[in-house]
C-alpha cells in the first residue's frame, strides 16, 4: 500500500465529532502505543470497526524511548529462549519491508580486548544468523583489529584483539507509531489523543465499552464496543484495578498486580564520539550489564541500563548512577570519552516486565516471556510486555485471543505480514539512512506533498521547516509544541537546547493551524529537563 495522494486530515473538531457518533465499534483500544496501535492496523485491515484512545499522544510513553533498534534479541540467546529470538528475527524483517523510510538495517560491531571474546561471542551470533535464516539481514563476520577500527573509528585500539561484526534493524520509533496509526486510519479506525478512557461501561456482568474524555474540551463520550482491549503499556494495572472495581469489591485486593517497570536511560553524543555508521555493542560490562552507542539522526544514543523502579511517572528521571554507568563504560571502549558536557539529551524508558500469575478466574495466556495476553471475568482484553520489534506478531496473538473467547468474530489472520506502511511507497524506493541527520527522508513517498506546503523552504533548524509542523497539525494528529518536537520531529532527543530554543516559533505556527494552545510553557520545562543530568 502506497501512501494516498491527499493523506487523511485529522482536524481535531473532525475527530471528536466522528467520536461523538452514536454507534456500537467491534474493538476499542485504549492505549496508543506500539501495541494498541498495532491491534488497530491489524483489526482494521481485517475489517473491524476501531475506535482507539490515548490519553496523552500517540508513543508519548515507551514507545517512543526506545535505544531504536529493530532486533531479535541477542541476549535471549544466552538464556535459551530459541523461539523468542527466531520469532523477533522473522518479524524484524517484515517491519524493515513494510516501513522502509524508518527502518533500516545497521551493522553492529563488538570490539574484543580479551583472546577467547571473538570465539565465544562469535558462536552465539552465528547461531543468530542460523536462526534468521533467510530473513537474515546479513552475515556474521569475524573482523581483524584493522578492520574492526575501520567500522569503529573511535573504539580504543589499546589491547584490542579483533571484533565481530552481526547485522541487525533500526528505526524512528515514534515516527514508526505515528505511521500505524496513520496506516490504520486509511483503513477506516477512528484514533483519538490526548482522550483518556476515564471508565468503562457495563451491560450486566459484561464489559460493553468505554466512558472516554477529551483532554482538551472536558466533554465527554459514551463508546459501545463488543470488546475494549486495555494497551497501555505499563499502565495496565489501572484500568485493570478499575475493572475489578466495578465487581463492588476491593480492587487493588482483586486485582493483582501485572507489571513491574524498569527503567532504560539512553544519552545523546555528537557523532564524532563513534564515526562511522557501525554501532557499537558490548554484551557484558563490569557488572554484566550490555552497553550500545548508537548511530541515529546524525548523533549517537548511548545505552541503556535496566534498572527497577517502582513509580509508573509519565517523565521519569535518570538515577544518577545510571548517567555514572554510561559515562564511565563508554570510556572504557571510546579513545574519547563523553563528559556530562557533551551530552545532548538525555531520556528514561519505561518498559512493562510481566509478572506471571493467573487472573482472577479468567483467562491468562503467557505468549512469550516478553509479552502476555490477559482476559477477565467481565471480557477486559489487557496486553503488556514486549518490544517493538514484535508488534505486530502481538497485535495477531491479541486479536486471536479476542476471537478464542467469541469477543469476535473469526477473521483470518496474516493480512499485515505484507501491509506497507504510510510513507513506504513502491518496491524500490529509494531511502536515506536514519544514521544521517533529519530531514525529508523520513516521510518517505510524501516528501513531494510537504514540499507544496506553505513554509516549505523556511528552516528553523537543519531538518525542521515551516511545512513540516503545518503537515504534522494537518496529517499527522500533533496539537502541541511536545508532539512536534518530541515525536513528529526528533530534535527533543538530539539536541534538547536547540529544541527549547524553537518552542516558540514553533508553537505560533500550530496555533495558526489548529486553533489551540501549543503548551509552549510546558515544552520548555520539559526541553530543561531533558538537558540536565542528575547531580
Amino acid at each position: 500500500m502506497s501512501s494516498p495522494a491527499q493523506p487523511l486530515l485529522t482536524r481535531r473538531r473532525d475527530l471528536i465529532a466522528r467520536l461523538a457518533e452514536k454507534r456500537q465499534y467491534d474493538i476499542a483500544i485504549v492505549g496508543g502505543g506500539a501495541t494498541g496501535l498495532g491491534v488497530a492496523l491489524d483489526a482494521a485491515a481485517r475489517g473491524f470497526s476501531v475506535v482507539l484512545v490515548e490519553s496523552h499522544d500517540f508513543a508519548k510513553g515507551t514507545s517512543s524511548r526506545a535505544t531504536k533498534l529493530v532486533h531479535g534479541g541477542v541476549r535471549y540467546l544466552a538464556q535459551g529462549n530459541i523461539g523468542l529470538v527466531r520469532e523477533a528475527l522473522h518479524e524484524r524483517r517484515t517491519l524493515l519491508e513494510n516501513a522502509p523510510h524508518l527502518a533500516q538495517a545497521l551493522p553492529f560491531v563488538v570490539p574484543a580486548y580479551k583472546w577467547w571474546e571473538v570465539p565465544f561471542y562469535g558462536a552465539g551470533l552465528k547461531t543468530y544468523d542460523v536462526l534468521a535464516g533467510k530473513a537474515g539481514l546479513g552475515r556474521t563476520e569475524f573482523l581483524s583489529v584493522q578492520e574492526t577500527l575501520a567500522l569503529l573509528p573511535a573504539a580504543k585500539p589499546q589491547g584490542l584483539v579483533g571484533g565481530i561484526r552481526y547485522w541487525d534493524g533500526q528505526f524512528d520509533d515514534a515516527r514508526l507509531a505515528l505511521a500505524l496509526a496513520r496506516t490504520a486510519a486509511t483503513r477506516g479506525a477512528l484514533l483519538v489523543n490526548y482522550c483518556r478512557a476515564a471508565d468503562l461501561l457495563y451491560d450486566g456482568d459484561r464489559l460493553a465499552g468505554l466512558l472516554c474524555e477529551d483532554a482538551l474540551s472536558g466533554r465527554q463520550f459514551g463508546i459501545q464496543s463488543r470488546c475494549v482491549i486495555n494497551a497501555t503499556g505499563v499502565w495496565v494495572d489501572e484500568l485493570r484495578q478499575m475493572d475489578g472495581a466495578a465487581s463492588g469489591r476491593d480492587a487493588k485486593r482483586l486485582v493483582k498486580p501485572l507489571v513491574a517497570p524498569s527503567q532504560g536511560v539512553h544519552m545523546v553524543v555528537d557523532r564524532e564520539f563513534l564515526g562511522g555508521d557501525a554501532a557499537l555493542m558490548v554484551p557484558k560490562t563490569a557488572d554484566g550489564r550490555v552497553l550500545f552507542a548508537v548511530p541515529w539522526l546524525g548523533k549517537v544514543i548511548l545505552g541503556t541500563t535496566d534498572t527497577p523502579r517502582h513509580d509508573l511517572a509519565r517523565e521519569p528521571l535518570p538515577f544518577k548512577e545510571e548517567v555514572d554507568f554510561i559515562l564511565n563504560e563508554s570510556a572504557r571502549y571510546l579513545r574519547r570519552a563523553p563528559k556530562p558536557a557533551d551530552v545532548r539529551s538525555i531520556w528514561v524508558g519505561l518498559r512493562p516486565l510481566v509478572k506471571p500469575q493467573d487472573d482472577e478466574g479468567g483467562n491468562t495466556k503467557g505468549l512469550s516471556r516478553e509479552h502476555t495476553v490477559l482476559v477477565s471475568r467481565s471480557g477486559l482484553v489487557t496486553v503488556t510486555g514486549g518490544k517493538w520489534t514484535t508488534y505486530r506478531a502481538m497485535a495477531e496473538e491479541v486479536l486471536a485471543t479476542c476471537m478464542k473467547r467469541s469477543l469476535l468474530e473469526t477473521r483470518a489472520a496474516g493480512l499485515t505480514l505484507h501491509l506497507k506502511l504510510v510513507g513506504a511507497g513502491e518496491k524500490g524506493m529509494k531511502t536515506v539512512s536514519i544514521c544521517q541527520p533529519p530531514g525529508l527522508h523520513s516521510y518517505g513517498d510524501e516528501q513531494d506533498l510537504l514540499r507544496t506546503l506553505p513554509g516549505a523552504n523556511a528552516t528553523l533548524c537543519p531538518g525542521l521547516t515551516e511545512a513540516m509542523i503545518r503537515f504534522a497539525a494537518r496529517h499527522e494528529y500533533a496539537l502541541r509544541v511536545e508532539d512536534v518536537l518530541a515525536r513528529r520531529s526528533r530534535l527533543l532527543f538530539l539536541d534538547s537546547r536547540l529544541a527549547g530554543t524553537l518552542a516558540s516559533q514553533v508553537g505560533e505556527i500550530l496555533l495558526q493551524e489548529t486553533g489551540l494552545d501549543p503548551k509552549v510553557a510546558s515544552f520548555s520545562a520539559l526541553a530543561q529537563q531533558y538537558s540536565q543530568l542528575p547531580a
